[in-house]
């Protein structure tokens, strides 16, 4: 390669990492006059580099946003973590697996040969569980429309589908017609996209399904943003889907002692408290959304329980032994 095609690729390389750069500092690590820096300046612009010069003590250079997307230079680890995103693209459920595909094609294409042995060899496969339904897909430009008006702090009009649904959506019953709220994040959970916003008409949070949202234009005025209850997202969206509100904790949480390993106990428990009481003897702290689901949780352990409480608890597990004890006799319920 031509010693000044390199140095406009490294020079390029240098402009990519930083915003500013001064021009006697560009100089130094070129090992040129600042001179030829300009120049070369000058040859990145005529290849479509917008790149702009300012002013001040120590002038120097700053590669800007254009109006077209010029050539990239990405680095080894870069290019490698790019083409692992746009493999696992698929999963986003954001409609744009064709351009993740095509995109992923054009940067393989001009990769170096060392790049493109360790991309090909790093075959990923997303496998999610088996669903009753599919997810649903949000259009690219449904995410843009929600995205840009959660950025640019805009009130939002949309068209919201009322139809049966999880209850950590928000249909609630009201008759149809635009919803006005002040979106403030946009998050995914669980395969599926979220517009966390506060509702101007119910005066509350609310947390909307993308795919059922069509966006209205114009967006409306300014907001200030609200703290959110939790105090983050994941708190949050936490508290939505245990039916606990923003606490992000289970509506229902109870404590037992198990005759099991605590190492045991940990390895099958996503987000108990367990402690150990002795080789064979441990507590945990459960919660779920009902007492007889956090009975039925904890009796899938193999093994003799202690209730510690609370009464609830006790009462579930009783409960739930008399309609398995029905089940085993063939007695049905209210016969």
């Amino acid at each position: 390669m031509p010693k000044t095609s390199a140095r406009l690729l490294q020079l390029l390389s240098l402009l990519q990492a930083r915003r500013d750069w001064p021009g006697a500092l560009l100089a130094e690590r070129l090992d040129v006059s600042p001179r030829t820096v300009r120049r070369d300046v000058d040859r990145l612009r005529e290849l479509g580099y917008p790149i702009a010069a300012f002013k001040g003590p120590e002038g120097g250079y700053r590669l800007d946003a254009g109006t077209e997307l010029p050539p990239l230079l990405f680095d080894d680890e870069q290019a490698v973590a790019l083409a692992v995103a746009l493999q696992i693209a698929a999963t986003t459920g954001a409609g744009i697996e064709e351009a993740a595909g095509r995109a992923l094609n054009t940067v393989r294409q001009v990769m170096p040969a060392r790049l493109r042995h360790r991309v090909d060899t790093l075959q990923v496969i997303a496998a999610e569980p088996p669903a009753l339904r599919p997810d649903p897909q949000v259009g690219s430009g449904v995410i843009m429309a929600l995205s840009a008006a959660v950025h640019a702090r805009e009130v939002l009009r949309f068209d919201y589908a009322h139809v049966f649904s999880p209850p950590e959506t928000d249909d609630d019953g009201v008759p149809d017609r635009p919803r006005r709220v002040q979106p403030h994040h946009l998050v995914t959970w669980g395969g599926r996209w979220y517009l966390i916003a506060w509702d101007l008409d119910r005066d509350d949070w609310r947390t909307f399904r993308a795919d059922r949202i069509t966006p209205r234009t114009p967006t409306g005025p300014r907001f200030t943003p609200r703290e959110l209850p939790g105090g983050d997202v994941s708190t949050f969206m936490a508290g939505k889907f245990r039916g606990s509100g923003a606490s992000g904790d289970w509506p229902c949480r109870g404590e037992v002692i198990l005759d099991l390993p605590a190492d045991l106990v940990s390895r099958h428990t996503r987000d108990g408290v367990v402690e150990a009481l002795g080789t064979d003897r441990c507590r945990l702290v459960l919660g779920s959304w009902s007492w007889p689901g956090l009975a039925a949780a904890i009796g899938r352990f193999d093994a003799d329980i202690e209730v510690v409480g609370p009464a609830e608890l006790r009462d579930a597990f009783a409960y739930l032994a008399r309609r398995y004890a029905d089940a085993a006799t063939g007695v049905r319920p209210g016969g």
